[in-house]
């Protein structure tokens, strides 16, 4: 992975942290942040660990933009740091339950099916 390029003297570095408590709902912050700073740096510059101290106790999982990567990580500008929560239902759990409530008739590629055609095709 490159390293982010130094940025020039003056300059901040412009970020955006998300963080989605709950499914359908996100809180997002804008930061403005000294050249060099951390991603831990930016989540105390904005105040998260007051709005949802759960969070301070666990330990996170961030990634810039659906990648993963370590707290010490050093930004650049316009990252967009995203903060993870845990799976409460494995992904292929919920699939086939969902699967086997809708039925194999009404889910997936086999919705529309030529009259006289095999089942599958």
């Amino acid at each position: 992975m490159a390293t982010p390029e130094p940025p020039k003297e003056g300059l901040r570095l412009n970020i955006t942290l998300v963080y989605s408590p709950v499914s359908r709902q996100v809180r997002e912050w804008m930061l403005e942040l000294e050249p060099g700073a951390s991603v831990i740096q930016a989540l105390a510059a904005c105040g998260i660990f007051k709005e949802f101290p759960a969070l301070a106790e666990n330990k996170l999982l961030a990634g810039i933009w659906g990648r993963k990567i370590r707290l010490d990580h050093l930004l650049a500008d316009k990252d967009r740091i995203e903060i993870y929560r845990g799976l409460r239902v494995d992904p292929k759990t919920a699939r086939r339950e969902r699967f086997d409530r809708q039925g194999a008739k009404s889910a997936g590629l086999f919705t529309h099916k030529r009259p006289g055609a095999k089942a599958g095709y």
